[in-house]
């Protein structure tokens, strides 16, 4: 699974229905949009880089971080994410989990260097961009969030997550 941040409008009180409506919306578009990193990277098809995840040891920790990054538990989702990293440094699915925990956290310092490992490893990909820009959002640097939400757009024309960041970076 993809983990691709997106933000739930929590400023409007009264409105928990609504909230949890997109919650539910939010869910399901991370269930239906499960990916290994392996397509991420552009790797697919490569059998010298397609891993079996029963022998991939970092697989565990990696599905733990996506339950606690959905669950909004990003302390706990760092945690394993962080382990995972340790275990393969070459997985792009939990690097990009790590930044977005930190991100969550606030932890921007730390964001960075993984984002710049994960462009080596996987490369300039659109979800990652689309990570990038709403990390920027979150700094409050609506320029660069702007600048790399478009790039994301660019490559993924359509997409709801994408779209949905662009539209908060405008709205706000």
């Amino acid at each position: 699974m993809e983990i691709t941040q997106v933000a739930i409008d929590r400023a409007a009180p009264g409105r928990s229905t609504g909230r949890m409506a997109t919650a539910a919306v939010i869910v399901a578009m991370f269930v239906s949009s499960c990916q290994t990193s392996e397509v991420l990277s552009g790797a697919e098809g490569s059998s010298a880089t397609v891993l079996d995840r029963s022998r991939d040891p970092s697989s565990s920790d990696l599905d733990q971080g996506k339950l606690h990054f959905m669950s909004g538990n990003y302390g706990l989702a760092e945690k394993h994410f962080r382990e995972a990293v340790e275990l393969r440094r070459d997985n792009s699915e939990a690097l990009l989990g790590l930044a977005a925990s930190y991100d969550r956290l606030g932890r921007f310092d730390l964001a960075d260097p993984v984002y710049d490992q994960l462009l080596k490893v996987a490369g300039r990909q659109p979800r990652i961009i689309n990570n990038m820009g709403y990390s920027q959002y979150l700094r409050g640097d609506k320029t660069k969030a702007r600048k790399l939400l478009l790039e994301a757009r660019a490559a993924l024309p359509g997409d709801k997550v994408v779209d949905a960041n662009l539209t908060l970076l405008e709205t706000r």
